[in-house]
């Protein structure tokens, strides 16, 4: 019973703090979807970098959503939540906009790295002039991407669900004994494989802004004079290198996830959302912090907006 109420108790906290960072994460984002869409209103257009970001910020502000739905119920109401149908239904949604966050993430690096690298390959300049263009497809191709990925999660719990479900339990899957490596080891594999690849593309052009920075400064240390492509180098370099710091963390994260799901270890598992749901909130306000027009009208609403 002692043990029963520690347990009660540490959730409950556990629950408070992942309430406190999805609260402020879906602020953050909240403010980028409403700011980009009233300049959408008004302007009746959209360049290609407040397009991604707009995606961007809906997508994290959802994800943060149902998984705050997720980790509460599932830390203090499970009985509620692993019923047939909607622990799928759930992790599916959730994964959704996880594929989504991620890859329209990768995406905005990439559009960074296209549109402010200088390099004399042909190919870069095609998709330099084109990028605009490409941005459309880009966002489209994701979204579906994503979509198709939730679908197969959807598919891949429900079958091993179904198959080792306990019909004395009456639809209460977790004391269903499954195997996750026999079950979900393809799909865990095949997530880790698309995040790597999102990985990838994040540091390559990481690295490709990086080299072009420096081959840039080499040749304007004569001039004295302030560059503005040395503080747009600099600018994407920020964003970049803050998702690269957060998809590195996220990914040792979803590792002790995975350990810990594979031991059965599920007290463990709630630091890990406590970790996890912070990195939504944080990149999307050094986004805010890096673009002028959003990074103005956060000021002008702060309290302390003026202050130095």
């Amino acid at each position: 019973s002692q043990e029963k109420f520690n347990v009660t108790s540490y959730g409950a906290k556990t629950v408070a703090i992942i309430t406190m960072e999805v609260l402020a994460g879906m602020w953050i984002n909240a403010f980028i979807v409403s700011v980009l869409c009233i300049s959408w209103v008004k302007k009746k257009t959209l360049n290609s970098t407040d397009k991604i970001l707009l995606l961007l910020g809906c997508s994290r502000f959802c994800y943060l959503c149902v998984s705050w739905v997720y980790s509460f119920f599932s830390i203090i109401f499970p009985k509620y939540l692993y019923v047939h149908s909607t622990v799928q239904l759930v992790g599916s949604i959730q994964s959704f906009f996880s594929f989504s966050n991620m890859w329209v993430s990768a995406c905005l690096c990439i559009f960074y790295c296209l549109k402010i690298a200088n390099f004399r390959n042909s190919y870069f300049i095609y998709l330099k002039l084109k990028i605009d263009r490409i941005v459309p497809g880009l966002i489209f191709g994701s979204v579906v991407f994503a979509l198709i990925i939730s679908i197969i999660f959807y598919t891949v719990i429900d079958k091993a669900l179904c198959k080792n479900l306990n019909c004395t339990s009456q639809g209460r899957f977790w004391r269903a004994r499954i195997r996750i490596e026999e079950d979900f080891f393809p799909i865990y594999f095949f997530t880790g494989f698309l995040f790597a690849i999102s990985f990838v593309a994040v540091i390559f052009s990481a690295l490709l802004i990086l080299f072009s920075l420096w081959r840039h400064k080499q040749n304007m240390q004569t001039n004295s004079m302030k560059d503005l492509s040395m503080d747009a180098h600099i600018k994407a370099m920020k964003s970049i290198l803050s998702f690269l710091i957060m998809y590195s963390i996220n990914f040792l994260f979803i590792i002790f996830n995975l350990i810990y799901s594979l031991k059965g270890q599920y007290l463990e598992m709630f630091p890990i959302y406590v970790v996890q749901y912070i990195f939504p909130g944080v990149h999307s306000l050094v986004l805010i912090f890096i673009n002028p027009k959003l990074e103005k009208i956060l000021r002008r609403i702060l309290p302390c907006g003026n202050c130095k």
